[in-house]
């Protein structure tokens, strides 16, 4: 006996949302396989301080803006 429509329905949406699953989890994987390898590329920032002109800097184009209409 062939099987019914509603079966045949069943199964086609196992099938699809299977390869949907399959597809999304191997995109993460691949996603996370690549931010790992760009953070091991990147090299880390050597200083993350801020020189004091670098503040002047800022200060007085803070204070020029606010100046402006």
């Amino acid at each position: 006996m062939p099987p019914n429509l509603l079966e045949q329905g069943l199964q086609l949406m196992l099938v699809g949302m299977g390869t949907v699953f399959t597809f999304l989890t191997l995109l993460v994987l691949a996603m996370s396989l690549m931010a790992a390898i760009i953070q091991r590329l990147t090299p880390a920032a050597a200083n993350d301080e801020v020189s004091s002109e670098e503040i002047a800097a800022i200060s007085a184009a803070i204070a020029e803006h606010r100046k402006a209409p």
